[in-house]
């Protein structure tokens, strides 16, 4: 099991350089999650909370994983989220500029339903190559929140 100083996760970063966005998003969720501060990404905080305990300790929490969400990007892509002061504002900046909005994400769903529906082996191709060109279709599905069941990959690839 990885130690943690100062709250920080001690295993490497996935370092997002602007390609396979869905992937590190995944990847980031999840640590955010194990620091208990993936709330933050839907929700934020509410900056006019009375209890100055909980906002303070809010606000720290918000500090260390847009801190987290700053580490975990490459210097070209940090200068796109540079002015944010959330980790919710440094989120949806990334979401909406590598996955875009509801629009965007519906026409890169149905490039990705076609690329499945019409992937074929080709003559000499390995079962494991084949194999790991549909996973990587299906799990780019998945990251937009399309229900894809091991029955139809099963299918697909027999």
């Amino acid at each position: 099991m990885a130690s943690h100083t100062s709250g920080i996760p001690s295993t490497p970063f996935p370092i997002f350089k602007g390609d396979g966005y869905e992937f590190w998003k995944i990847r980031m969720q999840t640590i955010l999650i194990s620091q208990d501060l993936w709330d933050f990404m839907g929700t934020g905080f509410n900056e006019a909370d009375g209890d100055r305990t909980r906002l303070r300790e809010n606000k720290k929490k918000d500090a260390r994983a847009l801190s987290l969400i700053q580490s975990a990007v490459h210097d070209d892509i940090f200068s796109r989220i540079a002015g944010a002061t959330t980790s919710k504002q440094a989120w949806t900046l990334l979401q909406n500029e590598y996955q875009g909005n509801s629009k965007v994400q519906m026409v890169k769903l149905q490039g990705l339903r076609r690329e499945f529906e019409t992937i074929q082996m080709k003559e000499g191709e390995p079962v494991a190559d084949f194999l790991s060109k549909v996973m990587k279709i299906v799990n780019q599905k998945r990251s937009y929140s399309e229900v894809v069941t091991d029955q139809t990959v099963v299918e697909k690839v027999l």
